[in-house]
């Protein structure tokens, strides 16, 4: 039964190894494939993101308010005149008997003066919801690019994983049909057989998995690059070489990340539009006053009644003390959260750096030519255990010890530049190349 089962997962093995490169032609005539750097990549985000269209809208939006904000208030028009009376509508003129006037209207216009330098300050708040507005795009363009560099970088190291599993695949596909050949003839154990199966199926495990990974991580990349569902991108790294740490101390990179960093710089404008806001909240505590020079016929002392009115709101209530004492916290408030703001920029700024350095210092321990050597060596030691010359206990851990240390490889070029990356966002600007 055993002998059975065996044979039956040998010969679906073998079909799967036989199917695959079909399977792959029909799927590569099926897709596009679009080879792409990071800069290329950048570009192709700029012009089809459509999040940073709609906030670029809502920027210009603001700007418009800026607008807004320094218009007058509009004059008010005011009339008031007879409609019906003596059995005539709208009778106006002059009595032919005793030449007197009769019928009346009245006409006044009114405007508003605002006080204290309200409108002035309107100007500011909407100025600084504005600058909001803008920094609060940069804050996105930041994180955005952060996750586009993320996503490719993990895109390429998926990749060279993948590549690495078809490689070593192909070497245990190669010695499996050679083992049951063997087998066949009686010059192998089973045991020897079986495990040299558990190993194929392991690793057909891991690349299914890393399979997932890779699609998940196409498919995310592709949707912040607007691409269709055809489309596959294959990442171009050219000649990626190794970073060089900063050439400033920390005090100076700290400096940088205060006037660069979005975030950061976000905290700062909501301070200040808090202190507007207060401001604002006290100039409305002091009354406008309203002017209106009028003109009344037929309805005063004299037929031709011209006056002047002023009025305004008597702050014996309403002197506005619950607006200025919320505006007065939320100022407070909006201070705590910038110092909080402050001491994780400063910690942020550190951790980027640290990561960085050690992951430079790992790279640099790493001796020069070592997995170029190794990948050589385990084409060797495949042979070497198709010749018998090295026990199967010994090529299991080589088989297991290569692949671990390939991956480590991969994993090792993917941190040093999400480590760069991560500095200069921290940073908010590409202090590293």
């Amino acid at each position: 039964m055993l002998k059975k089962m065996l044979t039956r997962s040998v010969y679906l093995c073998y079909c799967i190894c036989i199917l695959q490169p079909a399977i792959s032609r029909a799927q590569t005539e099926q897709t596009d494939t679009l080879a792409l750097d990071i800069q290329q990549v950048e570009k192709l985000f700029m012009d089809k993101n459509l999040e940073l269209v709609a906030r670029q809208y809502g920027i210009e939006a603001d700007k418009a308010l800026i607008q807004q904000a320094k218009l007058w208030n509009n004059p008010i028009l005011n009339t008031d005149q007879n409609v019906y009376s003596n059995n005539k509508w709208f009778e106006h003129g002059t009595d032919p008997v005793t030449n007197n006037p009769y019928g009346q209207y009245y006409v006044q216009l009114q405007q508003l003066i605002q006080t204290a330098g309200k409108r002035g300050k309107q100007i500011k708040l909407a100025r600084t919801n504005a600058e909001i507005s803008e920094w609060e795009f940069k804050d996105l363009m930041r994180n955005l690019r952060y996750e586009l560099h993320i996503d490719f970088y993990t895109l390429a190291q998926t990749i060279a994983a993948q590549d690495l599993y078809n490689k070593e695949l192909e070497q245990i596909n190669k010695l499996m049909t050679g083992m049951t050949a063997e087998y066949n003839l009686g010059n192998i154990s089973k045991k020897d057989l079986l495990r040299v199966q558990a190993l194929q199926i392991g690793l057909q495990q891991d690349a299914t998995e890393n399979g997932k990974k890779l699609d998940d991580t196409q498919a995310e990349l592709k949707s912040m690059l607007q691409l269709s569902g055809n489309v596959v991108i294959k990442p171009l790294l050219g000649n990626l070489t190794l970073p060089q740490l900063p050439g400033m101390n920390m005090n100076d990179m700290m400096d940088m990340a205060k006037a660069n960093n979005s975030t950061y710089h976000l905290e700062q404008l909501q301070v200040k539009y808090k202190q507007q806001s207060l401001a604002y909240q006290k100039a409305l505590a002091v009354p406008d006053v309203t002017l209106g020079p009028n003109f009344d016929k037929n309805s005063n002392y004299t037929p031709n009644y011209v006056g002047l009115g002023i009025s305004l709101p008597l702050p014996v209530f309403d002197r506005n003390q619950g607006n200025i004492k919320a505006a007065r916290w939320q100022l407070k408030a909006e201070e705590a959260t910038m110092q909080l703001a402050e001491v994780e920029l400063s910690n942020n700024v550190v951790s980027a750096y640290n990561k960085l350095k050690n992951t430079l210092q790992l790279n640099a321990n790493i001796p020069s030519g070592f997995y170029e050597d190794y990948g050589t060596l385990f084409n060797k030691v495949v042979q070497s255990y198709r010749d018998r010359q090295i026990s199967m206990v010994e090529f299991i851990d080589y088989f297991d010890t290569y692949k671990d240390a390939m991956q480590k490889q991969t994993q090792q070029l993917l941190n040093v530049q999400l480590a760069k990356d991560e500095l200069n966002t921290q940073i908010g600007t590409d202090i590293v190349q």
